[in-house]
């Protein structure tokens, strides 16, 4: 946690259910020092928000990331089809996000570090390649000038992401860059005509994998992830991005998207691309 990037949840299977573990596990708690007062209504407001006229911009990519061009187009359907049905406007929007770097990475280390206690080096191996790459490369790396180099990027894509949410209520990209994958990882990275790993390396490659994602992390603002469709038997995520404290719209437009789109409740069962 001493990132401050990820936090403890779940994943459901419907929007009530999460807006159910909203009622059930937001509030204050004396041993969490950045955790705010309870928010009430979660599940019994669902629905009742008016998103006719609110705005949203549509950029699969985010502005930075390479995507697979078959998960661009499910991504960049479905998203037009979810503001229709919404009644969103569409507007052009730009992000100017700063380019995702690896140094983000270290800070999430010191606590992954600590949690392993004595665990770590000698149990290593039990680790997925991409935890022992950013244990590894942490340890040989940070330093007080990479510390500062991590802050002035913070600082940066807050600012990006206001000017982002000046332009647009809500913004429409992929979750991933490609389809879903083993959670060993490495993440597959289909991009036209080359795999990205072997043409760039497994560091940038994850980099190329959290540009849609981390942004949303490190700013702190909500973002969600839907069942979009598949590509090769395999789930594509549309994720929804809007500015802090805007959750209750999100959930909204999930249920939009739940009922339009009846996504399954149980996994598909297709077979696994390795």
């Amino acid at each position: 946690m001493s990132s401050l990037t990820s936090v403890r949840g779940v994943l459901t299977r419907s929007v009530r259910d999460t807006a159910r573990y909203f009622d059930a596990c937001n509030g204050f708690d004396q041993r969490d020092p950045l955790s705010l007062p309870a928010v009430g209504g979660w599940e019994a407001g669902l629905g009742r928000h008016d998103l006719a006229g609110m705005t949203v911009a549509i950029v699969p990519d985010l502005g930075t990331a390479r995507l697979r061009s078959e998960v661009s187009e499910v991504v960049a359907g479905v998203a037009a089809q979810l503001a229709a049905w919404a009644g969103l406007r569409l507007v052009d929007a730009h992000p100017r996000l700063p380019r995702l770097r690896g140094q983000w990475a270290m800070t999430s280390q010191v606590g992954l570090l600590a949690d392993l206690g004595s665990a770590y080096p000698e149990r290593a191996e039990d680790l997925s390649p991409a935890m022992r790459l950013g244990l590894e490369s942490t340890t040989e790396r940070y330093t007080l000038a990479r510390a500062a180099s991590i802050e002035l990027y913070r600082r940066q894509l807050n600012e990006a992401m206001a000017d982002l949410f000046e332009e647009a209520d809500f913004v429409m990209c992929s979750t991933n860059p490609d389809v879903a994958f083993v959670a060993a990882g490495p993440p597959p990275s289909t991009i036209p005509g080359a795999d990205l790993i072997a043409e760039v390396g497994f560091a940038r490659a994850i980099m190329n994998n959290a540009a849609l994602t981390a942004p949303s992390n490190l700013n702190g603002s909500p973002a969600m992830s839907v069942p979009a469709g598949f590509v090769d038997g395999l789930p594509v995520g549309l994720q929804v991005l809007a500015a802090h404290h805007r959750e209750p719209l999100l959930l909204d437009l999930a249920l939009v998207a739940e009922r339009e789109l009846a996504w399954p409740k149980v996994a598909s069962g297709a077979p696994r691309r390795v």
